[in-house]
């Protein structure tokens, strides 16, 4: 009730239950002890999570601390692969390639990357019928050199045994342009290596690399085909199957004879005898001259990114005299690198690794020692890559030497 202050005011009276008194303390108590059992339960639950994940942690770190020929980030994506990530690093570059996407149109070249030597004099050189015909420009008024053939090194036997050159792809993206080599097939060897970590379950290695004993004799070198993980790729060398030849493959192969190939394989697990060795990856993408119509952008070309984007994408064909061609171009979906393949001159052709870490041509000079130079330009790659052990297989291209060939390890 109100009451009466001095001088005649009033004043509020604050009446109390005591209910309420005695409650205060008790939601206090009750409101303390919730908070000190949350307390007390995080590290629970935070060495439960630990406990969880401390697997996952102990893979990773030992996985950074093997030696490596790659960068740490690129080594964490392809542990993500590797552990039922896929489909996050999918997402991620997915977004990351859309954003760097080429646009059509915008301004034209003035001038092509320069690779290879300079043209020889052409009453210098013999046999000229055997040199592969110009790749035909894709636009009317071609650039200096575009399509044209250049030695990377000293011919053997009066023919280079290593020609490549350079053309823009597609009128609607002025600014791509494709790197391409064609080998000789009388002239060179062709070996496939594992290397150290790939194919996974190689009973022969050797020495990830280009053995020292064989260098004197090296032409050229390039990247192998998708991981075993992305598309079950089955390959053997010198008779030793490393992973398991899976029917209906394109397989690039090359035979005691000297002779390399390109198959549709429909042998069983295993290489015959008379291969040398054998590499798959994913089905054929030009058949008898042909793109495959069955390509498309589904994850069949390429389950990183799905082929919804452009990125780098190499290919091998396989020419009508038999000779082996290498393509490698940046912002190419599998459609358009068989294209270029197919301009290129092959009849047979097959998809090799994809995406900027991998796409990887080196051709070599012997000037005072081995000198290496990059046709394909890859900023995340040394020219001297095959030369110290990498991660990935590869295929060294060799001056052909007498008798049967084999993969020399030594």
């Amino acid at each position: 009730m109100p009451t009466e202050r001095e001088g005649g005011r009033p004043a509020r009276a604050l009446v109390l239950d005591d209910e309420s008194v005695s409650e205060r303390p008790r939601r206090e108590r009750r409101r303390t002890s919730i908070a000190r059992r949350r307390r007390r339960r995080w590290p629970w639950v935070l060495a439960a999570v630990l406990i969880l994940l401390s697997p996952m942690f102990y893979s990773y770190t030992a996985t950074m601390l093997q030696p490596s020929s790659l960068p740490l980030g690129v080594r964490s994506v392809e542990w993500l692969r590797t552990h039922h990530m896929n489909w996050f690093v999918d997402e991620a570059e997915s977004v990351y390639y859309g954003l760097k996407a080429p646009k059509k149109g915008g301004p034209q070249l003035v001038a092509l990357p320069p690779v290879g030597l300079a043209a020889p004099r052409l009453h210098r050189m013999t046999g000229r019928a055997a040199w592969p015909p110009p790749i035909k420009p894709v636009f009317q008024h071609p650039l200096r050199g575009e399509g044209l053939w250049r030695r990377t090194g000293p011919p053997i036997d009066g023919r280079p045994p290593v020609l490549v050159t350079t053309f823009r792809t597609e009128l609607d993206y002025p600014r791509i342009v494709a790197y391409v080599a064609w080998f000789d097939r009388t002239r060179t060897a062709l070996a496939w290596y594992p290397g150290r970590y790939e194919p996974p379950n190689a009973p022969v290695r050797g020495p990830f690399s280009i053995p020292y004993d064989q260098r004197w004799r090296l032409l050229a070198t390039f990247n192998g085909g998708f991981t075993y993980i992305d598309g079950h790729n089955g390959s053997s060398v010198n008779g030793h199957t490393n992973e398991p030849l899976g029917n209906g493959l394109a397989t690039l192969v090359g035979y005691r004879d000297g002779r390399v190939d390109i198959l549709r394989w429909n042998g069983g697990p295993n290489a015959p005898a008379s291969y040398a060795w054998a590499r798959q990856s994913l089905p054929p993408i030009v058949w008898s001259g042909r793109l495959n119509p069955a390509l498309n952008n589904s994850s069949e070309w390429g389950f990183t990114l799905g082929n919804a984007v452009r990125v780098w994408r190499t290919g091998v064909g396989i020419d009508r005299r038999g000779n082996l061609i290498y393509a490698a171009a940046n912002d190419q979906t599998v459609i358009t690198l068989a294209r270029i393949l197919q301009r290129a001159g092959a009849v047979r052709a097959m998809q090799f690794d994809i995406n900027p870490e991998w796409p990887t041509l080196i051709s070599y000079a012997h000037h005072h020692g081995l000198v290496a130079t990059e046709v394909v330009p890859n900023p995340m790659q040394p020219p001297t890559r095959y030369l110290v052990p990498d991660d990935r297989d590869f295929v060294a291209v060799y001056r052909r030497p007498r008798g049967p060939i084999n993969v020399p390890f030594k």
